[in-house]
Formats: structure tokens, sequence, C-alpha cells
């Protein structure tokens, strides 16, 4: 049997999609803002890019979890990527710019099989769904302003 959820929101930061994506794909900015806290074990490359290969470790539902992720898109409009381990996280935000910001579109849905993981996967999306998606995504926006004052 296989749970899978869903999670959705939308958000209006400073910045271009450029900007955004710099943040979206560089390993320190992430572990910043991420909905789910995680450290970068090791990384292809030195930022998230189509193609590249990452392991990450964090806590999720009170235990330590460690994930393999695949980054499948990352372009000006769109990042995609998949993080598989005791459960499996897709990851989409799309970028639209919107006069001097941008909107972003954010959507992570969580698949769990067996039981272990449909209850890892139930409390992960319990967490998304409470706030914690939205809260990145101000986070993500405080962390543009900085930077973009410079």
């Amino acid at each position: 049997m296989i749970d899978m959820y869903c999670s959705h929101s939308n958000a209006t930061v400073p910045g271009s999609p450029t900007d955004i994506l710099a943040l979206l794909t560089e390993p320190d900015a992430i572990a910043r803002w991420a909905p789910i806290p995680f450290e970068v074990m090791a990384l292809d490359g030195r930022r998230l890019e189509a193609g590249s290969h990452a392991r990450v470790a964090g806590r999720l539902a009170g235990r330590s979890v460690e994930f393999e992720v695949d980054v499948l898109r990352a372009s000006r409009e769109h990042l995609e990527l998949v993080a598989r381990g005791p459960i499996c996280i897709d990851v989409n935000y799309r970028l639209r710019p919107s006069g001097s910001s941008s909107e972003i579109e954010a959507s992570i849905g969580v698949e769990g099989r067996g039981l272990f993981s449909r209850m890892l996967a139930k409390a992960t999306e319990a967490l998304l769904a409470g706030g914690a998606l939205r809260m990145s995504l101000d986070r993500l926006g405080r962390e543009l302003r900085p930077a973009l004052a410079a």
C-alpha cells in the first residue's frame, strides 16, 4: 500500500527568478530556509543543478533520516528534485516574474510505502500542511532582502 500526500503554497518575494533560483540551489542557503531542516552530507558540484546528486540528513518525526537527492530540473523558471529515503519527497518550485518581485508556487509531494514509511509520510505532510511550507517561503523572502540591498 502507498500513501501519497501533497502540500502547496504560493508567495511573492523580492527579486528576479534568477535571484530566487540562486538561493533555491545554494546548499548553505537551503539549510536556512528549507521547510524540513537537514544537513548536506555530500553534493556533486558546488550547487544544485540539473543532473546533480546530493546526500542529506535530518530529522523527521523525531527520527534521524537520510535521503539521496536527484535534481531533475534547475532553470530560471523551475526547480524540480526528488529525495528518496524512508519516504519519497517530490519538490517543485515554479518561478514567475512579477514587477520587481517574483511569484513562487511551491509543491511538495510525500509518498510512503509500508507501515513505518506511511506513518513518516503522514507526519511530514502534517508538518508541511501545518505551515512549514508557507514559513519556508517567508524565510526565503527574508533571505533575499539583504542580498538585493547590497
